[in-house]
């Protein structure tokens, strides 16, 4: 029986790719079989996520990234069909968070939140897009948050929320444009994920997490391999009638 779950030889990109949710996607896609380029930011733990996955026996590259800078983008891109030849798999996960209410909001943190989470992957889907769109052949995942639905709460968060519900309508809005092309683009929003920055907001904000453990049905934080299966899942074969579908990972906070 062909395992539709199989990514050996592919290709993937993973922005943010050097911590954190977007660390264990590479990870889970290279355990699958794929090949990774992490475009991260930071360029040391890029370069060490990078080593990780050659550690694991696949091909690797590290390009540090500045996801909301255009010209950084499709330099990127570049770089990774460069050493790659191809690119078979996009995962739009670098995302910042901001918790400032709005009214104090600068300008400059609008266009930060905005810029990262937004623009990083409008910029990244069609780079990466143009050359899956030759090749009639591709998997984009966007990440983006339960917050693109809903209101989170207590935290000010607006601008957060504003972005991830933008990268929802862009994954549709993609979806519909290139569904007779070859090209599948979905998102994935996880809840509350256990991760490092998160773990250190539930320390500094013990109130925060009460509420947060209350609305979740399942009572408890996810974990980052929760979104990377996911991911997985919607980049691989298993998911080739899937395209414009936002799958919500976040233990069922949405559903009250």
């Amino acid at each position: 029986m062909t395992n539709l779950f199989d990514l050996t030889d592919r290709i993937a990109i993973v922005t943010g790719g050097g911590r954190g949710i977007g660390r264990e996607i590479a990870r889970t896609l290279a355990g699958a079989g794929a090949h990774i380029a992490i475009a991260e930011f930071n360029a040391q733990s890029g370069e060490e996520a990078a080593q990780e996955i050659a550690g694991m026996g696949r091909r690797s590259l590290s390009v540090q990234t500045d996801v909301q800078d255009h010209d950084s983008v499709e330099a990127m891109v570049a770089a990774v069909l460069k050493h790659f030849g191809k690119i078979d798999i996009l995962v739009n996960n670098a995302g910042i968070a901001l918790n400032v209410p709005s009214e104090t909001c600068t300008v400059e943190e609008w266009n930060r939140i905005l810029g990262v989470n937004l623009y990083g992957p409008i910029w990244c889907c069609t780079a990466v897009g143009r050359h899956m769109l030759e090749r009639k052949s591709g998997a984009i995942v966007n990440i983006a948050s339960m917050s693109g639905s809903i209101v989170n709460k207590p935290q000010p968060q607006a601008g957060y929320n504003i972005s991830k519900a933008g990268v929802i309508m862009l994954t549709k809005s993609l979806a519909a444009e290139w569904a007779t092309r070859g090209v599948r683009v979905n998102s994935v929003s996880p809840g509350y994920i256990g991760t490092e920055l998160l773990n250190k907001g539930l320390k500094e904000y013990p109130d925060w997490g009460k509420v947060w453990f209350e609305m979740t049905p399942q009572g408890h934080l996810g974990k980052p391999s929760d979104v990377a299966h996911a991911v997985w899942y919607l980049a691989s074969d298993a998911a080739a009638y899937a395209t414009g579908t936002d799958l919500i990972i976040d233990g069922g906070y949405t559903l009250w």
